[in-house]
């Protein structure tokens, strides 16, 4: 064998282990680990939006696309656009209420002693979230069906009420995305404030019994404080999902609904976008839509002291 062939065979080791010391080292192994959300943020999020937000300035034709200028941005504002937006809003403001204050309230209750088998709940509270929609929806749509033999109408019956026709009320059609919104997400809020409950010191508790202060006044200056991070969060994310929500009226009314009762703006861009072919005003619904969620969720987070330095 050669000098040069073993000088080769010596020399794959050394550059083995130099370049696993340059992948352990402080300054490259952050990047490394940092590197998959970086390319998915850029391949899944901030490319399309580039792309949806030039096609806002464009007609788009198979095979042919044109710039047209603001023509798209000056379609938005009619009259159905406006029902899904208000639609819309009444649901954010509705399932924020909902999925704000009563995981609080179950929260509260779960980590109390006088709860048993509080593993088995908390484990239970994930299966929602993790079942399909359109399969939760399904059964949703049965049971809130519009025949006598439909569950919603026999425990109206019960109370001596006529039945509902559910889907074609615009009141009972904001309950049904409501109540299947709530059903998916009540769970996952719940464990939200449970884990922030665990870090709620116990001599504060302890301090305000020797104060002689009630349940009501622990819970509204000892707990409630302390959930205000994460009460932040829940309503953040409250907002931003439901702006984005379209499953919940998809299953229920799939294409359409009588007198757009279940249309939201998310919806509003499906069928524009893909049901008319109308892609370029799609993408400027789209990007409406976007700047909507940013404004809103800014206000709120200015509202509540988020961007306060030492403050959640």
């Amino acid at each position: 064998m050669s000098e040069t062939t073993v000088d080769r065979e010596k020399s794959v080791p050394r550059q083995r282990k130099s370049f696993m010391q340059m992948v352990n080292s402080k300054k490259v192994a952050p990047y490394i680990f940092v590197a998959p959300f970086l390319l998915s943020f850029l391949l899944l999020t901030l490319y399309p939006a580039v792309q949806a937000f030039i096609m806002s300035f464009q007609r788009i034709l198979p095979g042919n696309s044109q710039f047209i200028g603001w023509s798209n941005y000056e379609r938005i504002f009619n009259p159905t656009f406006y029902d899904a937006l208000k639609n819309t809003t009444i649901y954010v403001i509705l399932t924020v209420l909902i999925l704000t204050i009563f995981p609080i309230i179950f929260s509260v209750f779960l980590n109390s002693r006088l709860v048993k088998f509080k593993t088995l709940f908390r484990a239970s509270l994930f299966i929602p979230s993790l079942t399909s929609v359109i399969v939760a929806g399904t059964i949703f749509r049965m049971m809130f069906g519009e025949s006598d033999v439909a569950v919603a109408n026999q425990i109206v019956g019960f109370f001596g009420l006529d039945k509902i026709d559910w889907r074609y009320h615009s009141w009972s059609a904001m309950f049904l995305m409501v109540i299947l919104c709530t059903w998916r997400w009540m769970g996952v809020n719940i464990l939200y404030f449970l884990a922030a409950l665990q870090n709620v010191p116990k001599e504060l508790y302890e301090a305000a019994d020797i104060d002689g202060a009630n349940v009501f006044q622990k819970f509204f200056y000892v707990t409630l404080p302390f959930l205000k991070p994460i009460t932040i969060f829940v309503v953040t994310i409250s907002i931003i999902n439901g702006f984005r929500m379209f499953e919940e009226s998809f299953v229920f009314w799939e294409t359409s609904s009588p007198g757009n009762i279940g249309l939201t703006v998310v919806g509003y861009i499906y069928q524009q976008g893909i049901q008319m072919n109308d892609m370029g005003f799609g993408a400027a619904v789209g990007v409406v839509l976007m700047l909507i969620i940013f404004v809103v969720s800014f206000i709120q987070l200015l509202l509540t002291g988020a961007f306060k330095r030492g403050d959640a």
